[in-house]
């Protein structure tokens, strides 16, 4: 039995007068600090429960009075960095570029090449957009240098103590012993970033390498080719990186031109590429291997370079020498270096078919007799074969389909007419005239090789070349004889 509670005596009319009073003269008093300070939050005490009753616990996740919202006298001191969270990356929170602000090509040509503009490392945090948009600064003001360069290897950077000194109250005048200003703006953990900006006034370094490539800024400019012409629009940016260089899509909008519009724009490779002494391109970086793009002649490098570069070179060769001698191109061609890369897998299993079409050209890197035989009669697939016993390893179709007749869509006579080649592969003329050749001759059958039609027509042959012609048949046949 729960014992019952001792009611509570309520308080006197007249002290609660006085605290209304006291509450209302503070608040005539300083309105100000009555609001900011939260309303106490009343907790209704419970009610007795009445004798012979059963108190029952609150339900889990009951609803009590909320407690006020926290105002600005509660709220957390403002986060230091929160200033300085801009200019870290091209668009705020890292967002993708737009294509229309980026380089001209870039639809091409989405980053540099590596070859060309090696990897920078920028431990920097500037606004380029408000610097242009706000601050009203053009690009001279910072890169003055760039209107007189006529090197691509010229350092390009603003020099601090001639662009930054003057509004953030810094000295740069000896970057040995810079001095920050006390204004916000004038520390140097506002523009360089990193933990230990500034500690013991050192910063990390910026490191831009040289580009791969000859580019005179003063002759661009001097022909009135703006900055955003060939690195798009910076003045919608923040940070600028390596993503703002220029493409060579964009650059073939001026140096693709021909004819009397091509003016000194030349088109020749190394108009901006460097060049080895014999006046070839340098392709060879300490970043990579410098390859045409697939836009540029359909001549991009990939996996499939091997089927389409004929196409490329039969169009233009002259294109092709802009890397290569003439030597590379024959030592692969006449079989001097055989690269393995020219079939594709599992090709001894398909070259059959491909020398019977003859595609690629077979004996442009292979000798018939020497790889060719020699790799049949290993494996017991030749008529000379060790083993001397072709059962089991038949190369050919039956007899009664590749030899005898009638001759049928699949007889020998029909793929000797259409790829001799693949039949000298493995056979000599020894072979032909067994059958062939005329009773009496190299032990001849008298079988007769020509197509229907042939004896009106085979005057002019034995004039051209009575050579074949003497393989099979003796100067007193017949059958020769009636051909002069």
């Amino acid at each position: 039995m729960i014992p019952r509670r001792r009611a509570t005596a309520p308080l006197p009319g007249w002290l609660a007068l006085v605290a209304c009073v006291a509450a209302l003269v503070l608040a005539l008093l300083n309105p100000d600090a009555s609001a900011d300070i939260p309303a106490p939050v009343v907790v209704p005490l419970p009610t007795p429960a009445p004798s012979g009753s059963t108190i029952n616990p609150a339900p889990t996740g009951s609803a009590i009075s909320p407690l006020p919202a926290p105002t600005t006298l509660f709220a957390p001191p403002i986060d230091d960095d929160a200033t300085t969270r801009s200019g870290r990356a091209a668009m705020p929170g890292d967002a993708e570029v737009p294509l229309e602000w980026m380089p001209p090509g870039s639809g091409a040509s989405p980053l540099p090449s590596e070859e060309i503009f090696p990897p920078q490392t920028i431990p920097l945090r500037f606004n380029h957009k408000k610097h242009v948009k706000e601050l009203k600064l053009t690009c001279r003001s910072c890169h003055s240098d760039a209107y007189g360069s006529v090197d691509a290897a010229d350092r390009l950077l603003p020099k601090p103590a001639k662009a930054c000194d003057g509004c953030h109250e810094t000295d740069h005048s000896d970057l040995r012993a810079v001095k920050a200003s006390a204004i916000p703006m004038g520390k140097c953990s506002f523009c360089h970033v990193g933990a230990k900006a500034g500690v013991g006034g050192k910063v990390a370094a910026v490191v831009i390498p040289t580009p791969n490539l000859h580019f005179p800024h003063k002759l661009h400019l001097a022909r009135n080719i703006q900055c955003g012409q060939c690195h798009g629009k910076i003045d919608e940016l923040e940070l600028a990186t390596r993503e703002q260089m220029p493409r060579m899509a964009g650059c073939f909008t001026c140096h693709a031109m021909s004819g009397p519009a091509e003016g000194e724009a030349k088109s020749e490779c190394t108009t901006c590429h460097l060049s080895q002494p014999d006046g070839r391109m340098q392709v060879a970086f300490s970043t990579g291997k410098l390859l045409p793009p697939r836009w540029l002649h359909d001549s991009g490098h990939a996996a499939d370079w091997i089927e389409r570069h004929k196409t490329a070179a039969a169009n233009d060769s002259a294109f092709c020498g802009s890397c290569h001698t003439d030597k590379y191109c024959a030592d692969c061609h006449d079989g001097k270096v055989r690269p393995r890369n020219i079939h594709p897998n599992d090709f001894l299993s398909m070259h059959p078919q491909a020398a019977r079409q003859d595609s690629p050209r077979c004996v442009s890197c292979h000798q018939e007799q020497t790889f060719c035989a020699d790799c049949h009669r290993r494996t017991g697939v030749a008529r000379d074969a060790a083993s001397g016993n072709l059962s089991g390893r038949r190369f050919h179709l039956p007899p009664e389909v590749w030899t005898t007749a009638p001759r049928g869509p699949q007889h020998h006579a029909w793929e000797a007419e259409r790829n001799l080649n693949a039949c000298v592969s493995c056979h000599t003329e020894r072979d032909c005239t067994t059958c062939h050749a005329t009773k009496g001759i190299a032990g001849g059958q008298g079988v007769n090789p020509h197509p229907l039609g042939f004896r009106s027509k085979c005057g002019l042959a034995l004039q051209r070349n009575p050579r074949p012609c003497l393989v099979c048949h003796d100067g007193r046949d017949s059958l020769l004889g009636s051909c002069r």
